[in-house]
């Protein structure tokens, strides 16, 4: 697993598919950090994971809550393990809190003819999530208390409980899966409701400030990010 810094206070850590962040605040005069890990990679990878946590943070440093992004394994995996590991908050959208839990099926995608192969290599390379607890269900609007304040933002369309974390006071965005930078800033794929998703990615173009741009697939877009974001959702089309 690759640990890469993209901005002070938040760094990306980089599986075989997707990717995870890590948030750092650093608490007065010194003490203990207070790490958020945005979306929980691979199951299985809990012990990597921790490595990387204790990279970021030092050896004392805290995981005070997970915040999922949606529903899907390759952002669900390390969760119950972690959660169990630290005795943090697990946070996810309240229309993707059942399938998290595993009293819900995950919503097939409308996929076109070319994300086909991309979907079926995505479910067999990434292993199953196991039923994860959710702690907090979120709406659109909550405030998260990391970061400064940071905003949940409900995308609907990628998954119909998929979120955004928001966080104006740095400038920070996490979009999940709904857009992606793979060969460029581009509308994501796999989508429940791709209508639903062009939408969201529109409305998360519209954010502001927007100083980094972080994705669930593809490098943190970090120079231009409003203006880039902004034309990539112009382009998007369902």
């Amino acid at each position: 697993m690759d640990v890469v810094p993209v901005v002070p206070g938040l760094h990306m850590l980089r599986f075989p598919i997707g990717q995870a962040y890590v948030w750092r605040d650093d608490a007065p005069g010194g003490g203990t950090a207070s790490l958020t890990l945005l979306d929980a990679g691979w199951a299985g990878t809990e012990e990597a994971l921790d490595r990387a946590l204790r990279e970021i943070g030092g050896p004392g440093a805290r995981l005070r809550r997970i915040v999922l992004t949606h529903a899907h394994r390759d952002h669900v995996g390390a969760a119950e393990a972690l959660a169990a590991r630290y005795g943090c908050e697990v946070v996810a959208h309240r229309l993707d809190a059942p399938v998290v839990r595993g009293e819900e099926p995950v919503p097939d995608p409308d996929l076109t003819e070319w994300e086909v192969p991309l979907y079926e290599h995505g479910i067999g390379t990434v292993p199953e999530a196991p039923p994860t607890r959710v702690d907090r269900e979120v709406e659109d609007g909550d405030v998260l208390d990391f970061g400064g304040g940071a905003r949940v933002v409900h995308i609907p369309g990628h998954t119909p409980g998929s979120i955004a974390v928001h966080l104006p006071r740095h400038g920070v965005l996490v979009t999940g899966d709904t857009v992606a930078s793979v060969g460029g800033v581009a509308f994501g794929v796999l989508h429940v409701d791709r209508a639903a998703a062009v939408e969201s990615m529109r409305r998360l173009s519209r954010l502001e400030p927007l100083r980094a741009v972080c994705f669930g697939h593809g490098d943190p877009l970090t120079a231009d990010a409003a203006a880039v974001l902004r034309a990539a959702a112009e382009a998007a089309r369902a």
